[in-house]
């Protein structure tokens, strides 16, 4: 049996609340559980020391058993250290999921479009410029003098 530590929500609509719970690991989120041993609340500030209390002796009894800690209950045992000890009961490591920061296909399609259209822009600009250039360096041209129109014969 794979136990886990995890949040199980609790609170009404729109006002969440955890229990931090020790379950088997196919049981549901909010539902059965072995032992409850801490409390997270979301709503309350993050240097607030009642956001989260976790029995720490409990938590490191039961790791040592091979209960597996989710992300953000990791998180929170990586900041507790027992009496005693320097170090926490749970070293916590950031995973690595450099996708998760790449923006959709719809936006990458958007900014290449936008790239496009800066470097047509840039090349019309750069064309525009070099004509003109080229047009003040050409020598410039007399107009034609208006000549008097023949005389015409007249016809019989």
């Amino acid at each position: 049996m794979s136990l886990k530590i995890r949040l199980a929500r609790g609170g009404s609509k729109k006002r969440p609340f955890y229990s931090v719970v020790i379950a088997d690991a196919r049981a549901p989120r909010d539902g059965r559980f072995i032992e409850k041993i801490g409390v997270y609340d979301p709503r309350l500030a993050k240097d607030s020391g009642e956001r989260v209390k976790i029995d720490g002796v409990k938590a490191a009894e039961w790791l040592k058993k091979g209960a597996q800690p989710t992300e953000r209950v990791g998180r929170f045992l990586s900041q507790i250290t027992l009496e005693g000890e320097s170090a926490p009961i749970y070293t916590w490591a950031a995973g690595n999921n450099p996708k998760k920061g790449e923006p959709g296909k719809k936006a990458q399609d958007r900014v290449k479009e936008r790239a496009d259209k800066a470097t047509a822009a840039s090349e019309a600009a750069a064309a525009a410029a070099e004509a003109a250039a080229a047009a003040a360096a050409a020598p410039a041209e007399e107009a034609p003098a208006e000549e008097a129109p023949a005389e015409e014969t007249p016809s019989a």
